[in-house]
């Protein structure tokens, strides 16, 4: 909004533009979605598309509406269907397979101080993490992701102690019993969000048992998001480390 009456005021657009551009806030409706232009002005950064149960043209129609506004547009849970839709109308865009997530424009700012830390349990949990990474990284802040350090083999993980001191917040990724979270918690100082995933066998119950295990942690510091939610945890460290 700043730019745009900077621009009226040297001449640049006219006041019809103005107008125009000021009529489309605080939503753009396109009918079937109410695309929340206005939600980069409250909280900083853009609105995400969430993209299953969409259609391939309200998915491109909606990245197009918020690619207006030139802050860079985050697609979720996006397969290589989605991304070749999107890819047609903008070619800049870019696809992170692992985790199915699609980045249009450009992602904010990179930060200079604070880095997220992202820890998986098992390989299996890794596109979950992948999802938080993709998410911090597009809204600036530097991560490390770490691999494969679940409770089985608890050596890994004090193999790289020293890095949970270094992060100002830490995303703990884990299926299976969810335990790690607890351990990474009783280890640090550092705020700890915990990721149940739906990696496990039947008793896991599709993520309910790590989700379960990770709400009754013991450890104090530790907050949970929802089965597989690497994008609520990736946006939640960074407001965090904002």
């Amino acid at each position: 909004m700043k730019k745009l009456l900077s621009d009226y005021k040297k001449g640049k657009v006219s006041q019809k533009d103005v107008l125009a551009a000021l009529s489309r806030l605080p939503y753009e409706d396109l009918e079937y979605a109410r695309v929340d232009t206005h939600r980069v002005v409250r909280k900083g950064y853009p609105e995400s598309v969430f993209c299953p149960g969409k259609t391939m043209a309200q998915i491109v129609q909606i990245t197009e509406s918020l690619e207006k506004h030139k802050a860079g547009v985050l697609l979720t849970k996006a397969g290589p269907r989605v991304f070749t839709a999107v890819k047609k109308r903008f070619p800049d865009a870019v696809y992170h397979d692992r985790a199915q997530m699609i980045v249009v424009g450009k992602p904010t700012a990179r930060r200079k101080k604070g880095k997220i830390l992202v820890i998986t349990a098992g390989t299996s949990d890794i596109p979950v993490a992948e999802e938080a990474v993709v998410t911090a990284r597009f809204m600036g802040s530097p991560v490390e992701l770490v691999c494969d350090v679940g409770v089985a083999g608890v050596h890994r993980l004090l193999a790289v102690r020293e890095k949970l001191e270094k992060a100002s917040v830490i995303v703990v990724v884990a299926g299976m019993e969810g335990a790690l979270a607890s351990i990474i918690g009783g280890l640090t100082s550092r705020p700890v969000i915990a990721v149940p995933t739906s990696v496990g066998y039947g008793a896991s119950f599709q993520g309910v048992a790590p989700l379960l295990t990770m709400l009754n942690c013991c450890a104090e510091g530790v907050v949970v998001v929802n089965i597989d939610n690497g994008f609520g945890a990736g946006y939640f460290a960074s407001l965090i480390n904002r």
